[in-house]
């Protein structure tokens, strides 16, 4: 009884761990977190909310959405999320997104709008759950480092960039990276004086902090001091630009709008694509700040995350969320340790929206602005860049190209970018692998490549080859000309060729062609070709009776082992240098 009892709780604790990471981590939580934790989650909370406010905008809804929107996904995502510092929320592109695929939808009625954007972002929830129970995280892992850190520098510059403006208290019109930097830069003598003052020095405060009191939150005390600076001194009626009235209380939690049918094709079609899209966005942000902060994320388990973080901004009459680039960055220079920052952090704006709507009216936008800057310069990763330039041109070439990419053609396309160039480099490491004519070295065990051991002993007419991959189209033919040069630069007439497959997990139709074509072609010259180590889930692609029939090497040709492949061409006539048919 007692033994089923513990089976039982071990099933529960599987199943939580599982589907709810963030409440398996919280019952391991360490007291001596909480207080980075606190300080981390006043951080974000003094951020997050103006921002979600500002975002609104974006999005096409009223301010007060978009405080619900920075909120309650903030709860959701810090059960579910397997991420110890990603902050969900709104986000740019996400908005931009959602309102250009329902703005013809809405055809200019606001509340038919509201209406749509509610249904779109409980859409996008149920996606990233059905994404995620179908395991298609796998994505993300198409991602490497460089094309990770490219996209991140991307992001930074982009983020500095929007803040810019705002720090200098001019406006400026162009939406691109390059047009909005020039814009900026041909601005400058037209700044607004009492908002650039407030803001350089709220900046150079808060690098002071972070530098000198890194314990204390520099981010918070920099909004508060903006927001005193700006009662006291009047800075309203100076021209410094307030964040303005904000209105309070709760939405009207769990309404769901009722659409004609005919919009949920649409509306499920774009759901899908922003799902896609800004999952992988969030995805690259928590797998960067994981890795700095050595550990994994699970990125089937941050679908779920993410889907519940989006079904709460939903049922909330929020908008659709994802890893937030700027709060997650205030979360890690903070030094958050858990999800609880996320808690913290919801919890205080709940605070806020009840009861401290009145002071936040004055918190100036150069403070915010100030904050976000500081933040992204942190998400700038020059360290990795210049390990990169030291290990890798072409790896730094693509990280480099992946920062272009998304500088000049945005967040989101910069994201699929970064996926095409992932493959495209996956692809040119493994359409051109090493290989390796083997031999025997004396003292050592097994059989070993030329090139590393010059020294290395081989028999008369017999050719070891090793091919360091899989066999599949885009390297076939490649493989065939390797085969051919080799027996071309021997230094004697070959009678077997060898191919040692032990590296060789998956082949596909193209590869058994190429292999068939090569037969014939060594065949023609008289050489004999045999395989060693060939793994019968290497061809797990083909039906087996077909193989069975089609794969014509007869079992005298397919050995088990390198050593049996030698003692079979050593034995396999008394006259050296003769060749067998097979």
């Amino acid at each position: 009884m007692h033994l089923a009892k513990v089976e039982h709780r071990r099933r529960i604790s599987r199943f939580v761990r599982r589907v709810a990471p963030g409440v398996d981590n919280l019952s391991h939580y360490q007291i001596a977190w909480l207080p980075s934790d606190i300080a981390a989650g006043l951080s974000v909370a003094a951020v997050a909310l103006p921002v979600g406010i500002a975002y609104a905008d974006l999005a096409g809804v009223p301010a007060v959405i978009g405080m619900y929107a920075a909120i309650f996904p903030l709860f959701a995502y810090a059960l579910f999320g397997s991420s110890r510092q990603l902050m969900v929320g709104p986000d740019a592109a996400t908005c931009m997104m959602m309102a250009a695929a329902l703005g013809p939808l809405a055809a200019g009625d606001p509340e038919r709008y509201l209406a749509l954007v509610i249904v779109m972002t409980l859409t996008v929830g149920l996606a990233y759950l059905l994404m995620g129970n179908l395991r298609l995280g796998f994505i993300a892992n198409f991602l490497s480092l460089p094309i990770l850190v490219g996209f991140l520098n991307g992001i930074a510059l982009i983020i500095i960039v929007g803040q810019l403006s705002k720090l200098l208290g001019i406006s400026v019109e162009a939406g691109d990276f390059f047009p909005k930097l020039l814009e900026t830069v041909s601005h400058i003598g037209h700044a607004h004086a009492p908002t650039l003052a407030l803001g350089l020095t709220l900046l150079v405060g808060l690098v002071a902090l972070r530098r000198f009191l890194p314990r204390l939150p520099g981010a918070l005390v920099v909004v508060v001091v903006g927001l005193l600076l700006a009662k006291v001194l009047g800075l309203g009626e100076q021209g410094v630009a307030l964040l303005g009235t904000v209105p309070a209380g709760l939405p009207e939690l769990f309404h769901i709008p009722l659409l004609p049918l005919a919009d949920y094709p649409t509306i499920v079609r774009d759901a899908a694509g922003l799902a896609l899209v800004s999952f992988t966005s969030g995805i690259l942000t928590a797998k960067s700040f994981a890795q700095r902060n050595h550990y994994e994320v699970d990125a089937n388990r941050e679908l779920i995350g993410f889907g519940a973080a989006n079904l709460a901004s939903g049922l909330a009459q929020g908008y659709p969320v994802t890893g937030a680039d700027s709060r997650t960055a205030v979360n890690s220079a903070m030094g958050g340790k858990s999800q609880v920052v996320g808690i913290v952090a919801g919890g205080v704006m709940l605070l806020v929206l009840f009861f401290l709507t009145d002071p936040l009216a004055y918190v100036p936008t150069t403070a915010l602005a100030a904050v976000i800057i500081v933040s992204a310069v942190g998400l700038f990763d020059l360290t990795t860049l210049r390990k990169l330039f030291a290990m890798s041109r072409v790896e730094l070439g693509f990280s480099v190209g992946t920062t272009i990419g998304v500088l000049v053609l945005g967040v989101l396309p910069g994201v699929l970018l970064a996926i095409v160039l992932s493959l495209l480099l996956l692809l040119m490491l493994t359409s051109r692998p090493t290989d390796a004519v083997l031999g025997r070295v004396p003292g050592m065990r097994g059989y070993h490549d030329r090139k590393d051991y010059p020294e290395a002993e081989t028999l008369p007419g017999l050719l070891l080859y090793r091919f360091n991959a899989d066999i599949v189209f885009y390297n076939a033919d490649y493989f065939k000309s390797r085969v051919l040069a080799a027996v071309a630069n021997a230094n004697a007439p070959v009678d077997w060729v060898v191919v040692d497959a032990s590296p060789v997990n998956v082949v596909d139709s193209t590869a058994m062609q190429r292999v068939a074509e090569l037969r014939d072609a060594l065949k023609e010259r008289g050489i004999v070709l045999a395989v060693a180590h060939r793994k019968h889930a290497a061809a797990r692609l083909f039906d087996k009776t077909w193989l069975d029939t089609q794969w014509e090497l007869t079992e005298q040709q397919n050995y088990p082992t390198l050593t049996s492949a030698v003692k079979a061409f050593k034995s396999r006539d008394n006259r050296p240098g003769t060749a067998t048919s097979g």
